[in-house]
């Protein structure tokens, strides 16, 4: 992978560039003192690792150990205005047009209580298989959160995918278009998006099942993929750029990269802990 070399990035790459997320003291006796009092500063927000390319402010109810590591389940992030040269070279602020990104609310909703990931683990029956739509502020972890925060941050557009759903031509009016874990989509959507010419996915697993969109009672329902109807169906549209596995089960992205397909780039590793720590990614992205 080439990128171009930048000298203010250099010294943030150290800070940055290590996973491994830490406390401070202060914030270490503020948890524990929350775990012995569940009940006082439920909502106050601390800051999470002050040396991270962003400001990253936590519940510390919202602390989980992922994969041997401590990590924010959710998170509020802001801009430092120390920061503010690198924020100008891994953001858009002052592109004409602007990237649009791509809110993934459908795939939220799946994986939301009575959803789709209720029938998967035969929790429920087919009656899981049609679930509510749900706002972007209920997106997580496996929606993409971080990655839509971040990227609201540095300049770029963005819609939700029911927008997209109702209005595929807007796509037209960007030069590239960013999808995230935009896992369920409707084929309205995936037309539209694996025709644009440009268009990066930012998270593997994208486009992996076909989903119907009824307006009217604010719902989506499975059609087909993730092994339904039937148990040897992978990706419900049979795309070619499939690139579930194993890139969505890279949550380090130690060794990222963004590789070539017909119609613009995807990256080899899920980025959601990785977004708003790598500024080289970030960089990556801007320059694609």
């Amino acid at each position: 992978m080439k990128l171009v070399k930048i000298t203010i990035l250099s010294i943030v790459i150290i800070i940055v560039g290590i996973i491994s997320i830490s406390y401070v003291t202060t914030e270490s006796n503020m948890i524990e003192e929350i775990e012995e009092n569940p009940s006082e500063q439920i909502n106050q927000l601390i800051e999470w690792d002050s040396d991270k390319l962003f400001k990253v402010l936590v519940d510390p109810n919202d602390i989980i150990l992922f994969e041997g590591k401590s990590v924010p389940l959710k998170a509020t992030f802001g801009l430092k205005s120390e920061l503010k040269e690198i924020y100008d070279e891994i953001g858009v602020f002052d592109q004409a047009v602007k990237p649009l990104v791509i809110i993934p609310t459908f795939t939220a909703s799946a994986y939301a209580p009575f959803g789709f990931y209720d029938y998967y683990n035969e929790r429920c029956g087919e009656q899981c298989l049609t679930t509510r739509i749900i706002s972007e502020d209920k997106l997580d972890y496996k929606s993409s959160a971080n990655g839509v925060k971040i990227l609201n941050l540095l300049g770029y557009h963005s819609i939700s995918d029911l927008e997209l759903h109702k209005n595929p031509n807007i796509l037209n009016d960007y030069k590239k278009i960013i999808v995230l874990h935009n896992e369920y989509v409707s084929k309205i959507m995936f037309d539209a998006l694996t025709l644009h010419k440009n268009v990066v996915f930012l998270y593997p697993n994208a486009l992996y099942a076909e989903i119907e969109v009824d307006m009217s009672n604010n719902e989506i329902t499975l059609i087909r993929g993730h092994g339904y109807p039937e148990s040897t169906i992978v990706n419900g549209f049979d795309w070619e750029n499939e690139n579930t596995h194993p890139y969505e089960f890279d949550k380090d992205c130690d060794n990222w990269e963004f590789y070539k397909i017909s119609n613009g780039f995807m990256l080899n590793c899920y980025p959601e802990q990785s977004v708003w720590q790598n500024a080289v990614l970030l960089k990556a992205l801007k320059e694609l």
